[in-house]
């Protein structure tokens, strides 16, 4: 789960960062943070036993400090997302714990295949739970203090997680990030919403068996508002001369409006009334369209990321049975890379359509000024920020 969002920085040398932080430097920052916990109810015993261990890792600061240059294309990532073998994985992985699952969704009112999904994106149904120690990573990024808050925050809760017993220090393992278990929670996140679902006492999302880890990813999006019974979104297909600037994140229409402006769901379903509905269009015009449900803003809060919770959505539905998509992406395209995306909003600003962020994250600010820019030339509106938008921007 990442309940942060990427930052986007420049990569110091790793010598660097050894002139600056060092486990000296550590070892005193352990020392003054120690009357913070205390004063949080952190026991001295809890503190001195867990952070006698902790060491200094600079590859971690490196890892947080570093940027991938490029992204994957959304069809490049569900690719890997919802893989045939995810997918038949995750049909056997729903079946081994069916009767979890059921209860769980009973409970909860997420569907089964949704929790299963996201168990499958996060770890691929526990295989890869992460090994890095989550003391050592929390007690490192507080210590850089680039985002000390947050990490601070997050390595108090590790340490309520082990004073509560829940689990203990040499199996509080994660990602490098702090994402921990099955289900990948942040230490702040599993305080918030995890379960002792199988009722031993404790809330053990680290261990083989992943009942307390999918009860709590279950807990955690109802927590965040999910609608039980309505769809995250499915494929849909729009209609010649469809109105692009209707595509839209906050142009909401029930599906039986949408059906009458001729939209169409892929698989020839009715448009049944599940709540307001926007379209999506992640790959522009050329692309696959979605319809898509308050559920999708829910799956937001576990990854902000659309293709992330697309995935999330598609290996739901193909894990249920469902088929894949039937749409086309735009695959003479590749993704932009960062200084590329950095020059789309500069130069989207410097035309008169400010994107309002200069960050190199194509959300929801720059679509508009992209479909704001597209509306103005008189090309087709539909927000999608390519390589071709970027050359027209450029002159060429």
């Amino acid at each position: 789960m990442r309940v942060f969002p990427t930052m986007l920085v420049c990569l110091l040398p790793l010598g660097a960062l050894a002139q600056e932080l060092d486990d000296a430097g550590l070892r005193a920052w352990i020392e003054t943070f120690r009357d913070r916990a205390v004063s949080a109810g952190i026991t001295s015993e809890t503190y001195d036993t867990a952070m006698g261990a902790v060491r200094f890792a600079p590859e971690i600061i490196k890892r947080d400090r570093n940027q991938s240059e490029f992204t994957k294309t959304i069809w490049d990532y569900l690719s890997t997302a919802v893989s045939d073998v995810r997918v038949a994985n995750g049909k056997a992985a729903l079946k081994r714990e069916q009767t979890a699952l059921t209860e769980i969704s009973d409970a909860y009112g997420v569907p089964a295949e949704i929790i299963t999904a996201i168990w499958g994106l996060e770890s691929a149904y526990g295989t890869f739970r992460g090994s890095d120690p989550v003391l050592d990573s929390m007690v490192s990024l507080a210590y850089d203090a680039r985002r000390a808050a947050f990490f601070e925050d997050q390595l108090l809760a590790a340490l309520q997680i082990l004073q509560k017993g829940d689990t203990t220090p040499d199996q509080l393992r994660g990602s490098w990030a702090g994402a921990m278990g099955h289900t990948q929670f942040m230490p702040t996140s599993f305080q918030d919403h995890a379960v002792d679902w199988t009722g031993d006492g404790r809330r053990d999302i680290w261990g083989e068996d992943p009942k307390d880890a999918l009860a709590s990813t279950a807990a955690y999006l109802k927590a965040n508002g999910w609608t039980t019974g309505q769809p995250w979104g499915f494929e849909v297909v729009l209609p010649e001369g469809f109105d692009y600037r209707l595509a839209d994140r906050t142009v909401q229409k029930a599906p039986e409006e949408w059906a009458g402006l001729g939209v169409r769901s892929a698989s020839g379903q009715s448009l049944s009334d599940t709540g307001p509905a926007s379209i999506l269009l992640p790959a522009g015009h050329e692309g696959v369209a979605f319809m898509i449900f308050d559920n999708f803003e829910v799956l937001e809060s576990y990854n902000t990321a659309d293709a992330y919770v697309i995935g999330v959505g598609y290996l739901a539905d193909r894990i249920a049975g469902g088929a894949p998509l039937q749409g086309n992406w735009p695959r003479q395209d590749r993704a932009l890379s960062y200084d590329e995306r950095i020059e789309l909003q500069e130069r989207l600003r410097d035309a008169g359509f400010d994107p309002q962020k200069i960050d190199a994250k194509i959300g929801p600010l720059t679509v508009n000024a992209v479909r704001d820019w597209q509306a103005a030339q008189g090309l087709i509106p539909d927000g999608y920020a390519s390589l071709r938008l970027l050359d027209r921007l450029r002159g060429g």
